[in-house]
């Protein structure tokens, strides 16, 4: 966790983003670090965690983490938890909370909450379309003896 709380703190010193840090370790072995970097990326998915995975896989030459542990900073907004859950990681170690998150502006707490029907966000829809023209892709895939599972 200090190796995450450093990389946070590198991160806002050099006005990259938010106080997120993240580590991934392997066998006692840090693979990846990296911190927040939505700001100076433009890019809203380069959360610290995201950040983290896509070094580890790119170290490992694989998408599969199954074998490591993330350290990080906040607990995972719902977008990493899912990237986390995606790269089979099974263990996650955090500091602080989405309520923490919430009180320095962050909306980690407001998507959980959405996710769970607590909360409505305003002016946005999920609508559902096209489903006959999509499930001939779903179809395919099932179908497909070559497919690399992940």
């Amino acid at each position: 966790m200090k190796i995450a709380i450093e990389e946070a703190q590198y991160g806002l010193k050099k006005n990259h983003g938010g106080p997120f840090g993240a580590v991934i370790v392997k066998d006692g072995k840090i693979i990846a670090k990296a911190h927040n970097s939505v700001p100076l990326s433009k890019d809203p998915t380069a959360h610290a965690e995201i950040n983290a995975i896509r070094l580890a896989c790119k170290k490992l030459k694989r998408f599969n983490l199954s074998d490591c542990t993330i350290y990080s900073t906040c607990e995972p907004c719902p977008m990493c938890l899912g990237a986390i859950i995606w790269a089979k990681i099974k263990k996650v170690y955090y500091g602080c909370t989405r309520e923490d998150a919430a009180k320095i502006g962050f909306d980690d707490k407001l998507i959980y909450d959405f996710i769970e029907s607590k909360t409505k966000i305003k002016n946005f829809k999920r609508i559902k379309i096209d489903s006959k023209e999509c499930l001939p892709l779903f179809e395919e895939w099932s179908l497909k003896k070559n497919k690399k599972r992940y």
